[in-house]
């Protein structure tokens, strides 16, 4: 019998294959899943692989050195992987030692000849190691589906699912596919009427079953075929949106989706700086690594929750970023650039829609709450998994307020300006990142001049520099101060600030990681 590594390491899916599960599902007139697939597939092949078997060791005797066999008897040898062969020739032995015993020769399927004893009296390995292991028809230690799948299943199926993708006769819509000629057809009046029921329901997010109910239905059709050909219709028409996690099929009306999560708000939007990253100290990499912002090529980590300081861009949007440090809470989606969550706070329980838009790594719909605790810049959240894959618990670590000196971003002019304050703050924070806003509006227009690109980043350092370093005892800001206030201004990763800072002459290091201009001027 095949082994479990047998299956996950070389299992593979031939043409007659596939039909056998086109027929299959021709036959039931039934969607199935992935999974469903290879369940039957991997059945089929072990009915197919116990055939084989009973016609190998039909008529099969196991081999053992203590029984007497005769020419003509086809013989099993465990010890030999279960080889079979039949006995040709019979002599006696010769081996004083042995006492009396015969040889008998056997010609195995693959014509090679080989002798063992026969008629054994002695006690003997061999005769052991046949009455454990017996006959493979009889043993009963064959693998079941359920083992195969148990040990291999993952691996199975996505090579499954690869065949079936390239055969051009069937559809997959949610892992459940079907052949595309018996697919039921979904005309114009359908697709209104399913417009119709997610307007009434807010626009979605709605199961496609609840959908077919409020229409009607399309006949008296199985009702997973009914799915199937409704996700189907929906998905080539751009009024819908699937929003579900892997596995879990909601529609959207796409109109009715929020336009943060349709279009990347402004302050999220990034355009590519070059830089060389030879330039960046150890010291750079390592703040680098613990801002952990998005847009950094970093890598992967898996943790149980994911802890990101807030900076402008995402506080001001009202969006979570999706980094290295919490890609793997959130849900993924095979087809969807959307998908709709809920986000529980672990405070009071309150939960509030989200969307997660892995396209733009980042998580719409936590304004309600980062008001509700009035977070500042540089404040820590914590995302971990709830009771299901979309339900996602945030934590703003919120407590008592204290009152703090803060870093309030001002505008003198048309100058940023910097001034410490106090200010009373109800959660946890970064205390290097820990900025204050005052004049959203005025922030506002500063934002979209830079994102217009009116302003180099050279240009932006050397207005923010000069008030920052009035903050600090050094004269000097911080990197990670920088990179935040930076981002007051201008959506842009640590990389190319801290390369600017080191290739440009105009700005200087206290220490390594306090920077100031160099004579503290702007030219």
């Amino acid at each position: 019998m095949l082994s479990h590594q047998h299956w996950s390491r070389v299992f593979n899916v031939n043409p007659d294959e596939i039909d056998y599960l086109i027929n299959l599902l021709l036959e039931e007139e039934t969607p199935m899943t992935s999974r469903e697939l290879a369940v039957r597939l991997v059945s089929a092949r072990l009915e197919k692989e116990k055939t084989i078997l009973q016609e190998k060791y039909k008529d099969t005797a196991v081999y053992n050195p203590a029984t007497t066999w005769e020419v003509g008897q086809k013989l099993v040898f465990p010890a030999l992987e279960h080889a079979t062969g039949r006995v040709i020739e019979i002599r006696d032995g010769d081996n004083p030692e042995y006492g009396d015993f015969r040889v008998i020769k056997v010609e195995f399927d693959d014509k090679s000849r080989r002798e063992f004893a026969s008629e054994y009296k002695l006690p003997h390995k061999l005769a052991e190691f046949s009455e454990l292991t017996g006959n493979p028809l009889i043993t009963g230690d064959a693998l079941t589906v359920d083992d195969i799948m148990s040990e291999s299943g993952e691996q199975i199926i996505q090579k499954l699912e690869q065949t079936l993708k390239a055969n051009q006769t069937l559809v997959s819509i949610a892992k459940f596919w079907f052949p595309k000629e018996l697919i039921l057809p979904v005309d114009i009046g359908a697709l209104h009427l399913a417009e119709a029921v997610l307007d009434m329901n807010g626009g979605g997010p709605m199961p496609t079953t609840e959908i077919l109910e409020q229409m009607g239905g399309l006949g008296n059709y199985p009702l997973k075929l009914q799915e199937l050909s409704l996700n189907y219709a929906l998905n080539q028409d751009e009024r819908f949106d699937e929003v579900g996690p892997t596995g879990k099929v909601l529609w959207y009306l796409s109109r009715m989706e929020p336009t943060e999560v349709r279009e990347t708000p402004i302050y999220l939007r990034y355009t590519a700086i070059g830089y060389d990253r030879r330039l960046l100290t150890e010291q750079m990499i390592a703040y680098e690594s613990e801002i952990a912002d998005e847009l950094s090529e970093l890598d992967y980590v898996n943790t149980p929750t994911g802890t990101i300081t807030l900076i402008y861009p995402h506080r001001r949007a009202g969006t979570l970023p999706i980094n290295v440090h919490n890609r793997h809470i959130f849900p993924t989606a095979q087809r969807t650039n959307r998908i709709w969550i809920t986000l529980v706070d672990v405070v009071d329980g309150a939960e509030y829609i989200g969307w997660v838009v892995p396209g733009q790594s980042y998580v719409y719909g936590l304004a309600p709450l980062y008001e509700k605790y009035r977070l500042p810049i540089g404040a820590k959240v914590t995302a971990k998994q709830g009771a299901t894959p979309d339900r996602i618990e945030i934590d703003a670590h919120v407590h008592k307020a204290r009152t703090e000196w803060v870093p309030v971003f001002r505008l003198q002019g048309d100058a940023p300006h910097f001034e410490n304050i106090r200010r009373p703050v109800e959660a946890d924070y970064d205390q290097l990142m820990l900025i204050g806003v005052d004049q959203l509006a005025e922030l506002d227009q500063l934002v979209k001049q830079a994102q217009t690109g009116k302003k180099s980043l050279t240009a932006i350092l050397k207005m923010l520099l000069p008030s920052l370093g009035k903050l600090t005892p050094q004269g000097a800001a911080h990197l990670k101060t920088i990179y935040t206030a930076v981002n007051l201004l201008r959506r842009c990763p640590p990389g190319p600030i801290f390369a600017t800072l080191e290739a440009n002459p105009d700005f200087t290091s206290i220490g390594g990681e306090y920077w100031k201009l160099f004579d503290d001027t702007v030219e």
